[in-house]
């Protein structure tokens, strides 16, 4: 055996070992990639400006409210792009590498042959100028002490204890990493800023399919009512953001021990977009059945309901929207990051195979 094949395949033992998968699979080839800031805008700040006092604010013009876009173009890319829309106080990071080190999701609809563009949302990450004062708000301040909250929120456990069978890793280190995704807001939270910058991306990508998590959601489900270039939304439990219903429609909020989910209404015509492409919605694992004093797992109970009313609602104005929970189809201990977890490639299947049905692969 020559010396350099010895080093490759002493390299792949000892890096499979440690859990690292960089030789595990084929190199992507991409055709392009590159970044963007899309959407925003612009404040002036009254004065002259002056060199002699050219740090003062007067006369200059501050930028803000954009999204950064990353993205990849790969050899021989399918037709539709996919768009990622991270969640609350979440970033593109979300698709990346997973906080255990495999590939994310970025990866894996690459080498599917997808187009992928990652968005930092305004006001957040690496797109976190802004043209308005901060908030109030407890995720865009630092420090962040929400550690408790979030292990409970996205269901990872009951604190420091890791719900039986659950589909997170748990070596060393990769509760630590998936902690460092959180970041602040830098400006209030605007759903019309930032469906603006979606439009002004899908204007610029085309028709594509839009992928949303958590908060993202009710940005999915604004931005067809404003663009008419969603070739599909996949939501990956949506919620901490109101699903929307035609007035006159909206069911009674549901009761949570977290706070009651409640929907907002838009005019009929404007949900009626909603029925123009199809809608696939998953939840994850240890949600509760009946009310309970747990916040992470009771307000999760809340949401998927809602959702199952707002799929119901949509296929009964003629659309294409269906529920699926995951322990239901007998996949079990998917936390709220379902397409981070240990079992992300059966996820991704499941995803790929929806496409394939819904003829956009």
């Amino acid at each position: 055996m020559k010396r350099s094949v010895k080093i490759f395949v002493l390299s792949f033992y000892l890096l499979s070992a440690f859990g690292f998968s960089a030789f595990a699979s084929e190199p992507i080839l991409i055709q392009e990639q590159g970044s963007f800031a899309v959407g925003g805008t612009t404040r002036t700040h009254e004065g002259t400006f002056s060199m002699n006092n050219f740090m003062s604010p007067e006369g200059q013009t501050a930028y803000g409210d954009h999204a950064y876009v990353f993205y990849q173009i790969p050899m021989d890319a399918k037709k539709f792009p996919i768009i990622f829309q991270h969640g609350g106080a979440q970033s593109k990071r979300t698709w990346e590498t997973t906080p255990d080190g495999r590939e994310g999701f970025q990866n894996i609809f690459l080498r599917r042959g997808f187009s992928v563009y990652l968005l930092d949302q305004p006001r957040r990450a690496t797109a976190g100028a802004s043209t308005e004062e901060n908030t109030d708000n407890v995720l865009s301040h630092n420090p962040l002490f929400t550690d408790r909250m979030f292990y409970s929120l996205f269901r990872i456990g009951e604190w420091p204890e890791y719900y039986p069978g659950v589909q997170f890793d748990k070596k060393p280190g990769t509760l630590n990493q998936f902690m460092r995704q959180v970041t602040p807001d830098t400006g209030p939270f605007d759903i019309d800023v930032i469906v603006d910058a979606l439009v002004h991306l899908l204007d610029k990508t085309g028709p594509s399919i839009l992928i949303t998590h958590s908060m993202g959601g009710t940005i999915g489900w604004h931005t067809p009512l404003r663009s008419d270039k969603v070739k599909a939304i996949v939501a990956y439990e949506p919620g901490g953001s109101p699903f929307i219903f035609p007035e006159g429609e909206a069911p009674e909020p549901i009761k949570t021990f977290f706070g009651p989910i409640t929907p907002v209404t838009v005019p009929a015509e404007e949900f009626e977009k909603l029925t123009k492409m199809p809608i696939i919605i998953y939840y994850g694992d240890n949600i509760a059945e009946n009310w309970t004093e747990d916040a992470g797992r009771d307000q999760w109970r809340g949401e998927l309901a809602m959702a199952r009313k707002f799929a119901e609602t949509v296929n009964q104005h003629g659309g294409d929207a269906s529920v699926v929970h995951l322990p239901e189809i007998g996949i079990k201990g998917n936390t709220h990051f379902i397409f981070s977890d240990l079992n992300n490639l059966e996820i991704a299947d499941l995803l790929s195979k929806w496409l394939s049905e819904k003829g956009l692969d």
